[in-house]
């Protein structure tokens, strides 16, 4: 059987409010009071109940996390901070699945049953409309990897994805390269379109040429794989930038495939530096975007939105780096 919060009381010779408030995050409790509850706790073996404690709090300390990038292997370690971060602070990830459904009401119904004490909406798949959903519902939500806009009316923590496709941009150049491509992650995406006009904008203004635009189907090595083939049909391609490393690992086994030598033949340079981007079969030079510390700026914001619901929205933008590796020819000295 397990031990109550009235055999706690007893054994301390407390009433069991005082009990309740020892164990609640906050409350008024004398020194001498907890110093006696918690030794009868201890000794009897008792663990607050969460559910009892949400009731007495209002608080159900479920904090939300929606994604539907769920076939990308990035997004693993992605999970794996958020789960392990807002632990760390006390609360609990509820993990949901969009599956490829965008209405937002399904969503903000189900997260109202479960009474979440905020939301974070990770992925750049989804417009802005859709993490306002959740804040129109009196959710507090955060927008991780967002589209950045000066007048967001929810928190927006990524990065600057138009300058990342001007660094991408930057990087031929300096390489060398005259005609490159742009194969982009899904087209409906924030974050592929930010990236796209930055480099094909930026391509423009330094004289380069963008031979060739398409768009894989989602973040997967087969999708890249697939649209690389579309890429191929102008031989001229001296480059290509790809809006995600795995897109651009299955581009350039399509590539080799196809005879090409990397980087001699055709360069490649991808976005987000996951794990396998350093692996000696892909070698990739590519963009790096600090997940991490996006996604501690997410926790960070979102318990503090959890205290303080009317806290104005926040924009906070990471800078990207280049890493270096071998799919690219080296920087032109000339």
């Amino acid at each position: 059987m397990a031990v109550t919060l009235k055999e706690v009381a007893e054994l301390a010779g407390v009433s069991r409010s005082a009990v309740s408030r020892t164990f609640t995050d906050g409350a008024s409790v004398s020194a001498r009071t907890r110093e006696k509850v918690e030794k009868a706790a201890k000794a009897l073996g008792y663990k607050p109940s969460l559910i009892a404690r949400s009731l007495a709090t209002n608080r159900t300390k479920l904090i939300g996390l929606v994604a539907n990038n769920f076939q990308n292997p990035a997004f693993l370690d992605v999970f794996d901070l958020f789960t392990s971060e807002l632990q760390k602070r006390g609360f609990r990830p509820l993990l949901v699945n969009l599956s490829g459904d965008t209405s937002p009401k399904k969503f903000v119904e189900l997260l109202k049953q479960y009474s979440v004490d905020g939301v974070i909406v990770a992925t750049s798949t989804l417009p802005t409309s859709f993490a306002n959903a959740f804040q129109t519902a009196g959710i507090p939500v955060i927008h991780t990897f967002g589209k950045y806009q000066a007048n967001a009316n929810v928190h927006v923590v990524g990065i600057d994805n138009e300058f990342c496709g001007s660094m991408a941009a930057r990087t031929f150049c300096e390489r060398g390269y005259k005609k490159v491509a742009l194969l982009g992650g899904p087209e409906t995406a924030t974050s592929t379109q930010d990236r796209a006009a930055g480099f094909v904008g930026t391509s423009g203004q330094l004289g380069l040429e963008v031979a060739k635009t398409c768009f894989a189907e989602n973040y997967t090595y087969q999708s890249g794989r697939v649209a690389m083939g579309e890429v191929m049909e102008d031989r001229s391609v001296e480059a290509v930038f790809c809006g995600d490393d795995l897109i651009c690992m299955g581009a350039m086994d399509a590539a080799r495939a196809a005879g090409k030598n990397i980087p001699e033949d055709i360069g490649f340079l991808g976005f987000n530096d996951i794990a396998m981007a350093g692996w000696d079969a892909y070698a990739l030079t590519t963009i790096r975007q600090p997940i991490r510390d996006i996604i501690m700026s997410s926790v960070e914001l979102v318990v503090g939105m959890v205290e303080n619901p009317a806290r104005s929205p926040e924009i906070r933008l990471f800078p990207c780096s280049v890493v270096e590796r071998g799919s690219l020819r080296p920087v032109s000295r000339s």
